[in-house]
C-alpha cells in the first residue's frame, strides 16, 4: 500500500452527496464524479508503478506542484481505470512543458482547449477509440484520459472559470477531448513517427484546440478536388491567428481514412499534401475589413493582394482517425500561442512506449 499524503475529508457515504460535496466546494466539472477513497487512489496510483510523490511539474496558472498522488486522485474521480494513468501522466507533462504555454492557453480569452491524440501499440492495449466517433461518447478510455487531464487543470493549476481561466465562451472540448490516430488506415506515416519516434514507441501529442470544423466531401474523386474542398474549409477571415501579430499557428487536420486515400492513391505524399493546402489557404486582402490594411500589410502579412494563413507547410500536421467509412474529415485550428508537444508514455515496467 503506498502512503498517501493529501488531506482527508468525511463525506456521507453516497454517491450524490459525495457528487454534491465535490461540486460545492469547486472539485468538479459539473459531471458525476467517482468518489476518490484512499484505496482507489492507491490501486490507481499502482497502475503506474510511480512514487506518489514524485512531482511532474508546476501547473499554471496557480504553479501549484503536480504529483503522481494529485493527477491519480483526479483519474478516480473522472472514472478511469488504473492502466489509464501512465497516458494521463505523460499528457500532464506535455502540457505543463513551456512550449505548450498552459497559462497562456487557461487565462487567454479564446476557448482553446487541451486535444490529446495517441499514438502507437498502447492504443490497443488501453481500446482508445480510434475509428467511428472517436471524438464523441461512448468510449470509456478516451473519455476519461481527457477529463482527468482537464481536472487536474482545474483543481491543482487553478483553470476556474472566470479566475484561472477567462475563457469568452470555452467549449465541449474543455470536457475531454481524446482519441487514437487510426494507424492501420494511415498510407503515410503515422504522426509520432513523423514526430520522430519509432513505431513501436507508444506517444501522446497535445494540441492547443480552438475548435472543431467538420469537412465534408463526398463527391471529389481526385486529390487536388478534396484537398480543394479542405483548403477552403480552413481559410477564413474569423480565425483567431488574423486578431493578433502573426506567428506559426499549426493547423490540424484529422483526415478520414477514405478522404487521405482518395489523396494518396494518386502519388502524393504528406508532404505533398501539406504543400497544396498552404499555397491554396491564401486569403485576399479585400476579404478583410479594411481597418486591418494598413497593419497586416506593416507585418509584411500580404503578398501579391493575399494574406497566407500560415508561415509555411511545416505549420500543417495531417492525422488519420475516424470510421473507415465516410468521406469526412476535421479542422482543428490551434491557438497561436502554443505549439504542439509530444511526449513517450512510460509504462510501469519502466519501459518508454509501451
Amino acid at each position: 500500500m503506498t502512503e498517501l499524503r493529501s488531506r482527508r475529508l468525511q463525506v456521507e457515504e453516497d454517491a450524490a452527496a459525495v457528487y454534491e460535496e465535490f461540486y460545492q466546494r469547486g472539485w468538479t466539472d459539473g459531471l458525476p464524479i467517482i468518489p476518490p477513497t484512499p484505496r482507489r487512489t492507491q490501486e490507481m496510483i499502482e497502475g503506474a508503478g510511480r512514487d506518489p510523490a514524485e512531482i511532474l511539474a508546476a501547473m499554471p496558472p496557480r504553479m501549484a506542484p503536480v504529483t503522481i498522488e494529485k493527477v491519480a486522485t483526479n483519474a478516480v474521480m473522472a472514472g478511469c481505470l488504473p492502466e489509464y494513468l501512465p497516458v494521463v501522466l505523460a499528457a500532464i507533462e506535455a502540457i505543463c512543458d513551456p512550449d505548450f504555454n498552459l497559462r497562456g492557453v487557461n487565462s487567454s480569452t479564446n476557448p482553446a482547449c487541451v486535444m490529446t491524440v495517441v499514438n502507437g501499440p498502447i492504443r490497443q492495449q488501453l481500446d482508445i477509440n480510434c475509428s467511428y466517433g472517436c471524438m464523441g461518447p461512448g468510449w470509456r478510455a478516451n473519455a476519461t484520459i481527457g477529463r482527468a487531464i482537464r481536472l487536474v487543470q482545474l483543481n491543482v493549476g487553478g483553470a476556474i472559470p472566470g479566475t484561472g481561466t477567462k475563457s469568452t465562451h470555452g467549449q465541449p472540448g474543455r470536457f475531454t477531448l481524446c482519441f487514437g490516430e487510426l494507424e492501420e488506415k494511415n498510407p503515410w506515416s503515422p504522426l509520432h513517427v513523423e514526430r520522430g519516434f519509432q513505431p513501436e514507441e507508444s506517444t501522446l501529442t497535445v494540441f492547443a484546440a480552438t475548435s472543431l470544423i467538420h469537412i465534408s466531401d463526398t463527391s471529389s474523386k481526385t486529390a487536388e478536388g478534396t484537398l480543394t474542398t479542405i483548403a477552403h474549409s480552413m481559410d477564413y477571415v474569423g480565425s483567431s491567428l488574423m486578431s493578433e501579430k502573426w506567428r506559426p499557428h499549426v493547423a490540424v487536420l484529422v483526415l478520414c481514412p477514405d478522404h487521405a486515400m482518395v489523396i494518396q492513391r494518386e502519388g502524393l505524399s504528406k508532404e505533398d499534401a501539406k504543400r497544396f493546402l498552404h499555397a491554396n489557404t491564401q486569403i485576399p486582402l479585400a476579404r478583410f475589413p479594411r481597418e486591418k490594411h494598413e497593419r497586416m500589410i506593416a507585418e509584411g502579412r500580404v503578398r501579391d493582394g493575399t494574406v497566407a494563413l500560415r508561415t509555411g507547410p511545416e505549420d500543417f500536421v495531417l492525422i488519420v482517425a475516424g470510421g473507415p467509412t465516410g468521406y469526412h474529415s476535421m479542422h482543428m485550428p490551434t491557438w497561436g500561442h502554443s505549439l504542439p508537444v509530444t511526449r513517450r508514455i512510460r509504462t510501469p515496467s519502466g519501459q518508454e512506449g509501451g
